[in-house]
């Protein structure tokens, strides 16, 4: 799986964005320190070229905007046309009526690869209770491996959870990644650019569940190699991008603290 550290160079993938206007930067800069070519577009006119010439599609609904909600729908549905691999970033799927049901439409008419959010998103999708936690809320540690597994079958693709521990699940398989570091949380967007990662990894493998653990790890273990010497939160932001650069099989190796738990039928 570490090798595709090396894939992702090799192909320079690119990565379609439909996303956020606050966080649009980092997630394109972001794309770029892993080795993928990122490409946003809020172009009604162009979905079907752009979609298919891309490697992969991020649809990602963070800054809602009435003009953009049926653009949302359009990629994705243009994506599975063409098959290619989308992600969905469902933010703050649970703060407001209106974001529920751009999701309901998105889960329903397109067919997702792989849908990042964070536990309390995730469980809002598994119909679980929330209790008003935000978009950037880390849950408080309990181990929520069943819920994500359980999401994972629900939704037919895979499902990531960022949290203190990141679960990633396929419904069968788990990966539980330990790597991280609070700071993350102080960075607006970490998510989003989480996102971005898995996107980037998707079109060099099969295995969509590697490529959603690999775009996970490396933030987080980016994350943890940044907070080496306890920077204040601006040279730690700098330091995050420059260890997602840098980022080798090697370091992966060295550092990577990823359990995978499988499960019997």
């Amino acid at each position: 799986m570490f090798n595709l550290i090396n894939k992702v160079k090799e192909i320079n993938p690119l990565v379609l964005h439909y996303t956020n206007n606050v966080t649009i930067t980092d997630c394109a800069n972001t794309t770029l320190a892993i080795g993928a070519s990122p490409l946003m577009s809020f172009s009604y006119e162009e979905v079907d070229d752009i979609v298919k010439v891309s490697s992969s599609v991020v649809i990602n609904m963070g800054t809602m905007n009435s003009e953009l909600l049926e653009l949302f729908v359009l990629a994705g549905k243009s994506a599975n046309k063409y098959n290619k691999p989308v992600i969905l970033d469902p933010v703050g799927v649970f703060a407001t009526k209106a974001r529920t049901e751009l999701v309901n439409k998105l889960l329903n008419e397109v067919k997702f690869d792989v849908v990042r959010g964070n536990i309390s998103e995730i469980q809002f999708l598994g119909g679980l209770d929330v209790n008003g936690k935000g978009v950037d809320s880390f849950d408080d540690g309990s181990d929520a491996t069943e819920i994500v597994r359980e999401v994972a079958k629900k939704l037919e693709c895979v499902v990531v959870a960022s949290g203190k521990t990141d679960l990633i699940s396929d419904g069968e398989t788990v990966y539980k990644i330990q790597n991280g570091s609070s700071k993350l949380k102080y960075i607006t967007g970490t998510g989003c650019m989480s996102t971005s990662l898995i996107a980037s990894f998707l079109p060099c493998t099969d295995k969509k569940i590697e490529a959603a653990v690999m775009g996970t790890l490396a933030m987080s273990l980016s994350g943890e190699l940044a907070d080496k010497n306890n920077p204040s939160i601006g040279t730690y932001k700098t330091l995050l991008f420059d260890n997602l650069f840098t980022l080798n099989k090697e370091t992966l190796e060295k550092y990577a603290l990823v359990e995978e738990v499988s499960y019997a039928l």
